[in-house]
């Protein structure tokens, strides 16, 4: 039975609901063991229970802060993973620990897959230079690298990393708690999208952190410009400081939802809303975009990362400018007075859901039997590891 382990040291959410996405679904393929490494504090319902889990890391704040680095920890955290005689490692989210611990389990002849999330800071970051040094030295000492853009692996092919080592699968998690997606996914399977009650109402859904490289403050001059010509609403989801780059009161039709939104609402909001909008002015990618279309939402997206990579433009969503609010003003008010348009970019939006998951999973699961029978070769011969859901 092949022993998958993954890391994950930093307590941040969207890490733990993007690696919960990948545990859970090795976890119930049947194929092997699934474990998992991480903090005292995390989220333990996004986990499916076959997954195993060993708190041994005390982090509180981003992996990329000083205050994660403690030596006796660091040790801890060694031996846990080699304790579970793992045949693959996978890590899944940044931290300054991961790059000893890959050079220590590489020592060891361990595989190790690690997830690159950004290869640049995001604006505002105070970690630029530390996060370029960490990069370089992640992709020189792990076996491979997971990338969720694909310009993203062009440009370290560029920088003359083997194509062997560089994967790219796109970023298509929800936002949900493993029993909320169960549920989810049993309503469709036994009744049928329709049941699960998708409507498109008046209003367009920015999700997330309010954060300034999100465009939060360019999506509501956009909205106001766009207001004149369309009747429709703005729903602002999320937890975050708007006063940090927005003066004074939302504008007329801004409803400002200034919290952590659990999934119920969450729920609620992408079954009922018309269009789900990414204005962000700096970004990598967004698992929200593979959301929006599960919910059979279009997009509305910037050229900003790899976002655009995302969309089929005008089949499953829109394209603007980053940081233009004229254009993206424009898209809104063609946008939200085409309803029935909306809907059948709905629908094809879902279909490319179902097409790049399926794709998706079957890339992930050829990546880790690679990787894994170079370690138990002899236990792994002639046999599949993990069953494709």
């Amino acid at each position: 039975m092949i022993r998958l382990v993954y890391v994950l040291l930093s307590p941040t959410f969207g890490m733990h609901q993007y690696t919960a996405d990948l545990a859970n679904r090795m976890a119930l393929s049947g194929g092997g063991e699934v474990h998992l490494v991480t903090t005292q504090q995390f989220p333990r319902d996004r986990y499916a229970p076959p997954v195993r889990i060993h708190k041994v890391a005390y982090s509180t704040g981003t992996g990329l802060s000083w205050q994660s680095l403690r030596l006796g920890e660091l040790r801890q955290i060694a031996a846990a993973i080699v304790a579970l005689q793992p045949d693959l490692v996978h890590f899944t989210g940044p931290h300054l620990w991961n790059v000893p611990l890959v050079r220590y389990l590489k020592r060891r002849g361990i595989p190790v897959i690690h997830t690159i999330h950004d290869l640049d800071p995001h604006r505002g970051t105070h970690f630029g230079m530390l996060l370029h040094l960490w990069n370089r030295l992640i992709i020189h000492y792990a076996d491979q690298i997971l990338l969720h853009g694909d310009q993203y692996r062009g440009r370290l092919l560029d920088r003359g990393i083997p194509p062997t080592k560089v994967t790219f699968t796109p970023l298509m998690h929800l936002f949900l708690s493993h029993e909320q997606a169960l549920m989810l996914n049993e309503l469709e399977r036994g009744l049928g999208p329709a049941d699960v009650r998708i409507t498109y109402e008046p209003f367009v859904l920015f999700f997330g952190r309010l954060e300034r490289y999100k465009g939060v403050a360019y999506l509501l001059t956009a909205f106001a410009q766009a207001r004149d010509a369309a009747s429709f609403e703005l729903v602002l989801a999320g937890p975050g400081k708007l006063p940090a780059f927005w003066a004074g009161a939302p504008p007329a039709g801004v409803e400002v939802r200034n919290r952590l939104i659990g999934d119920d609402e969450a729920l609620d909001l992408f079954r009922r809303c018309s269009l789900v909008v990414l204005p962000y002015v700096d970004a990598t990618q967004s698992a929200l975009i593979a959301a929006a279309y599960f919910f059979h939402k279009p997009v509305l997206v910037t050229r900003a990362g790899a976002l655009a990579e995302y969309v089929r433009e005008e089949e499953t969503g829109f394209v603007a400018e980053p940081d233009h609010p004229p254009s993206m003003a424009r898209i809104l008010v063609r946008a939200l007075t085409d309803p029935a348009q909306l809907q059948v970019m709905g629908q094809a939006g879902r279909a490319w859901y179902d097409k790049n998951r399926a794709q998706e999973t079957i890339a992930l699961v050829a990546l880790y039997e690679r990787h894994a029978t170079r370690q138990s070769a002899p236990a792994a011969a002639g046999r599949q590891l993990f069953v494709q859901p």
